[in-house]
């Protein structure tokens, strides 16, 4: 079984236990998300499911990312304080989390163990158990910071 099957039979084995079916249309959507590199929207998938399936429409990719993210094969995330923009990853991309900067919208994706060491932090000092954690960090990318500092001069 080679690692892009792997997303679908899981897919297929869940809606299956949940009375639900595999469809052309969530087949597609899990497929576009998880051959994409970049952080896509409700309407970008839209367009490029629309590229490979005229007849699907936007209701539909909405109704699918909400039975995506139900059977826990799709994380919606956020990458400013206000939510104006739903992203949708799939799960089973490694643990990251994403700096947004602020000037020109740049979206940089980072890992960090410092998270697993605040979640055992909080697990032992006041014993919760985290099953998500989303981190929304703002601010000045290199180049930004670099431009604001030679204009402020």
């Amino acid at each position: 079984m080679d690692k892009n099957s792997t997303p679908l039979i899981t897919l297929n084995q869940s809606l299956h236990a949940s009375g639900r079916r595999m469809t052309s249309q969530r087949a597609l959507v899990l497929k576009i998300l998880e051959e994409s590199t970049e952080h896509l929207d409700a309407e970008t998938i839209w367009e490029r499911a629309k590229a490979q399936d005229e007849r699907i429409n936007l209701a539909t990719i909405y109704r699918t990312l909400i039975v995506l993210k139900e059977m826990r094969m799709v994380d919606l995330r956020y990458f400013a304080r206000d939510h104006k923009r739903e992203i949708y990853e799939p799960t089973s991309k490694p643990e990251h989390y994403h700096f947004t900067c602020t000037k020109c919208g740049n979206i940089t994706e980072f890992s960090t163990n410092r998270i697993n060491r605040m979640r055992s932090q909080l697990q032992n000092e006041i014993g919760v158990v985290l099953t998500h954690t989303c981190v929304c960090l703002e601010g000045y990318c290199h180049r930004c910071a670099e431009k604001n500092t030679h204009n402020t001069e």
